[in-house]
């Protein structure tokens, strides 16, 4: 630690490292290099604070990864210790999804407001102080009301995260940092559970909502290296805010009183309600500059149709990732644990797609990439439909690694698109969106395949014919995409 803060002082901006945490506006503008030269804001961070900054965002990166995943192994220990029925521990983890999703474009707009670096760092501050509250509860009610605080501080950091991306990379370079953000991400899902599992074998299940304070910690100790915090001139619009985390919390809270509160007819329409208020807010934010809710981007071809088809994509995928295991389990009578085994070929191939196709977008069209992944993994997933009953795990293995393939070289390209064709003064907007449509469409996603096996339609191949469909219809998205925005003659 001494030699990186001998090493950086000059890639500071001329200052001293001196505290890590920097709440305050820097002197230096963020396209100026450490000599004081003037950079080209495409031209992304000098060398080699770049780097610096590329390990603090990837920490970050983890951080919320790690928190939002890692609890899942845990409820059946914690409902036991607290004495509540399984159905009402749930709520740790949809209740944390449901703030991020009410959070994420609220605190995108608050980001250009105050400077993104400033956001992300009070968020990071937020995640730990609830997680220190952790340590003390005893009852569900407790535990939840830190599970908020936890979700705010997630929140307000992956709302800007992008953004900073962004800023970081050089222009040329985008889709690779996107590429190296997504293996981040899926090296944190893939150890989320073996960490959570080991903790709960071994320790007080506290731990569980600790464990990423590590992460926090070390991003916030050289966050000094991220791009320096410019306030925007454009107050923020509490009443939109507002509108839109209500937005939210009707429509995702309305989808999981549906599918998984068992109230199908108040959570539709609270579901309906929620669809209602987005319109209405839509409406609204037209004539304002740099709306909360972002309409000025959806309004892009390029942005618009690339988040319909981020949806349509994150649904399908997340129709694989719940589906399958129910199939594996109870329709093929393989045991949880040889279940978790058999799997394990899907996020270990997106570990090596998603950066190759990051770096590939910055060479390639990303509309012909993602068209090219989404009929890969629509073949994939029709393949996953019909495989035969006795398969065996090299069968499952290959037939996941098509799939693999075909969604990881559809997201890092498409989310290039999104961020690429946004105003760079309305980055963290589109990186909020992007977060959204994600978060939004893989609750779609998990919500359907209970649907299908409420119906008992769960166990055969309509899961799976079901995503496959999302994927073409995402593949399509690409296709349009290419035709309307990167052919505009045509």
């Amino acid at each position: 630690m001494l030699q990186l803060r001998n090493d950086m002082s000059s890639a500071s901006d001329g200052k001293s490292v001196g505290g890590s945490l920097d709440f305050a506006d820097d002197a230096m503008p963020a396209n100026s290099d450490a000599s004081g030269g003037e950079r080209h804001e495409d031209d992304g961070l000098a060398m080699p604070r770049r780097i610096w900054a590329i390990i603090a965002i990837s920490f970050g990166t983890a951080l919320f990864v790690l928190d939002g995943t890692i609890a899942n192994v845990a409820l059946p220990t914690i409902a036991r210790d607290l004495h509540v029925e399984g159905g009402a521990i749930v709520n740790v983890v949809t209740l944390y999804q449901l703030v991020m999703v009410m959070a994420l474009l609220p605190f995108s707009n608050l980001g250009e407001r105050l400077g993104l670096r400033r956001v992300y760092q009070i968020g990071q501050v937020i995640f730990m102080a609830a997680s220190a509250l952790t340590l003390l509860v005893n009852s569900l009610p407790a535990l939840l009301m830190v599970r908020v605080g936890q979700a705010l501080g997630a929140g307000m950091a992956m709302s800007v995260s992008t953004a900073m991306i962004r800023q970081i990379y050089p222009k040329t370079k985008l889709g690779s940092g996107l590429g190296i953000n997504s293996v981040i991400v899926a090296s944190s899902n893939a150890i989320a559970p073996v960490l959570g599992g080991l903790i709960v074998a071994r320790a007080d299940w506290r731990l569980i909502f600790v464990a990423a304070v590590p992460c926090a910690l070390i991003s916030l100790m050289i966050g000094r290296f991220l791009p320096d915090p410019v306030r925007g001139k454009i107050p923020f619009n509490w009443r939109s805010g507002l509108w839109s985390a209500a937005t939210f919390a009707m429509l995702v809270g309305g989808i999981e009183l549906a599918v998984h509160g068992g109230w199908l007819v108040a959570g539709m329409a609270v579901a309906l309600a929620g669809l209602a208020s987005a319109l209405l807010l839509a409406r609204s934010e037209r004539a304002r500059t740099n709306p909360v809710f972002p309409v000025d981007l959806l309004s892009r071809p390029a942005i618009g149709i690339s988040i319909l088809a981020a949806m349509a994509g994150f649904i399908g995928s997340a129709g694989l990732v719940v589906a399958l295991p129910f199939r594996l389990e109870q329709g093929m009578g393989f045991s949880p644990p040889e279940v978790g085994l058999l799997i394990l070929p899907l996020p270990l191939t997106m570990l090596f797609v998603s950066p190759a196709a990051g770096w590939l977008s910055d060479r390639v069209s990303p509309s012909i990439l993602g068209l090219t992944g989404m009929v890969i993994a629509a073949v994939g997933l029709a393949l996953l439909a019909f495989m035969p009953v006795h398969a065996g795990a090299a069968a499952i293995a290959w037939r996941l690694v098509v799939c693999a393939v075909g969604f990881g070289l559809f997201f890092s390209p498409n989310a290039r698109m999104v961020v690429s064709n946004a105003p760079r003064e309305r980055t963290a907007a589109a990186g909020g969106l992007l977060a959204t449509g994600r978060l939004f469409g893989q609750t779609l996603g998990a919500a359907s395949i209970g649907l299908f096996l409420s119906f008992g339609a769960g166990l055969g191949p309509v899961p799976m014919l079901f995503a496959a469909g999302l994927a073409l219809l995402a593949g399509l998205g690409s296709l349009t995409r290419w035709r309307v925005a990167e052919n505009p003659r045509d």
